[in-house]
């Protein structure tokens, strides 16, 4: 029995990386339940579907044209279907723009519980507790779900994904039926932000700025360390809305996810959002003037000092070591 069912997101003939934070949990949650856990692939072909079975033991693959590419109609309606068939206890979808999407309407029509940037999960005596972040996850907050079934939106970058490995079995569900009567909404075509080239994803070292940089004007200097470095350069919400950096430079949930080998966050204070898109990186140094600052609980290395004294020191040392 698959009593937590993990959807999986796909775009342009790719699976999503959060899919495997998501399915990652959701093997985890089965066992803390007593459980199996199923990955249920809409549309795409057979290579996704073989790639989502080398994480986990079941892959309920479903392919129809409405399926193809993401509407939240058709989804939540075999998502529904799925549910009652299989008297599954627990449907986990990524809280992206799709899960966001998908996540409240699904537990609409299921007449359940939805519980929103879920970071952790615990079986208890009265149902299950869900951990949540409050205040830009300066607190967490446990939600008892007493009622199965229940929609549960993890959030992004907060989960390791297992390797592959795993060696699962595919069946294909013909979702037909579910489907037969006429939607609402259809899915017309996919409009990606024109760029300029530059993507922060493949870099090594990212230094990532917010702010506290406070103008425009002090990038000059980050911009030295970043060539010193050989770094990209990249920014917090504040500071691409204020325009002073490219949209697709753009770190956290609303921007671009990144796993360097070293990430610099100067004057970023490190809200949930941000820490979202680059909590993944194998080192991360944080620079902020406020010893009390969210971004230094996911910091390895932290200096409490303002940027604009910090950052001209690190590329004074960097020309001594190399000279």
């Amino acid at each position: 029995m698959s009593g937590v069912l993990v959807l999986i997101e796909h775009r342009q003939g790719a699976v999503r990386d959060v899919s495997w934070e998501m399915l990652a949990a959701g093997r985890k949650l089965a066992l803390e339940l007593g459980t199996g856990c199923a990955a249920v692939l809409f549309g795409g072909d057979e290579a996704m579907a073989a790639s989502a079975a080398g994480r986990v033991e079941q892959v309920i693959h479903a392919r129809h044209e409405l399926l193809a590419d993401f509407n939240y109609e058709a989804y939540q309606r075999a998502l529904v279907a799925l549910v009652r068939e299989r008297g599954a206890s627990v449907v986990l979808v990524a809280h992206t723009a799709f899960g966001a999407d998908l996540g409240p309407s699904l537990a609409v029509a299921l007449d359940c519980a939805v519980v929103s940037d879920a970071v952790g999960f615990a079986k208890s005596d009265e149902g299950l507790v869900v951990t949540r972040g409050l205040y830009a996850s300066k607190l967490c907050a446990d939600r008892l779900v007493p009622a199965m079934p229940v929609v549960l939106m993890g959030r992004q970058s907060n989960f390791k994904p297992d390797e592959p490995g795993v060696g699962g079995a595919v069946e294909a569900w013909d979702p037909a039926g579910v489907l037969a009567e006429p939607l609402r909404t259809r899915f017309i075509t996919l409009e990606e932000l024109p760029v300029t080239g530059i993507d922060i994803t493949k870099a090594e070292v990212v230094i990532g700025v917010g702010r506290g940089v406070k103008e425009e004007a002090n990038l000059v200097p980050v911009r030295e360390l970043a060539e010193a470095l050989g770094a990209v350069l990249a920014g917090s919400r504040p500071v691409i809305d204020a325009g002073w950096l490219e949209k697709e430079r753009q770190v956290g949930s609303s921007g671009k996810t990144v796993k360097p080998k070293l990430y610099i966050a100067l004057g970023i204070s490190g809200s949930f959002q941000h820490v979202a898109g680059m909590k993944g990186a194998e080192t991360i140094i944080a620079v902020n003037k406020d010893p009390r600052a969210p971004i230094f609980s996911v910091a390895h290395y932290g200096i409490v000092d303002d940027l604009l004294k910090v950052v001209p020191a690190l590329k004074q040392k960097l020309e001594e070591m190399k000279s």
